[in-house]
């Protein structure tokens, strides 16, 4: 059946564009950040351990509901590794870096997708799509904090 929410197909087609970039941008974190918790040595080795594992929880709820937002606007969500390599804007890792360098990737990671889902907000709005908005904001709200909150524990 045809979606018929109030929203035309090609701002719905926009939003979900920019809601693939996301949703790329967002799996990619967690299994970033999933492959940090594993690896991290140091010192701070207990306490990075945990936060990681609380943050790839977060990222992994939010990919679902990211995923399920393209859904209902119509458009299928990507779910493959070669559709989220062409998509996103995090970079991998090379090798398995120290304890204070996973920390700072994760900050420009975090800081990324603030960027992506501050560069739909304007697409959406414009569509009146107020769900989508009430996403975006979330979404930077939970990185632009985790953002800040790793930035914090290096000098």
């Amino acid at each position: 059946m045809k979606v018929n929410i109030g929203i035309a197909e090609n701002q719905r087609k926009a939003i979900c564009q920019g809601l693939a970039v996301l949703l790329a941008d967002t799996y990619t974190l967690y299994l970033k950040t999933h492959n940090y918790h594993w690896n991290v040595t140091g010192p701070m080795f207990q306490s990075l351990h945990t936060l990681f594992e609380t943050q790839y929880t977060e990222l992994a709820l939010a990919v679902d509901d990211i995923a399920e937002r393209i859904r209902a606007l119509g458009e299928f969500a990507p779910g493959s590794y070669k559709e989220f390599a062409k998509l996103t804007n995090i970079k991998e890792a090379d090798g398995i870096p120290s304890a204070e360098a996973m920390i700072k990737d994760l900050v420009e990671g975090q800081e990324a997708i603030a960027k992506t889902a501050r560069s739909i907000v304007p697409v959406a709005d414009e569509a009146a799509d107020e769900v989508t908005l009430d996403l975006l904001t979330q979404r930077m709200m939970v990185h632009e904090k985790t953002a800040w909150m790793l930035r914090s524990m290096v000098a």
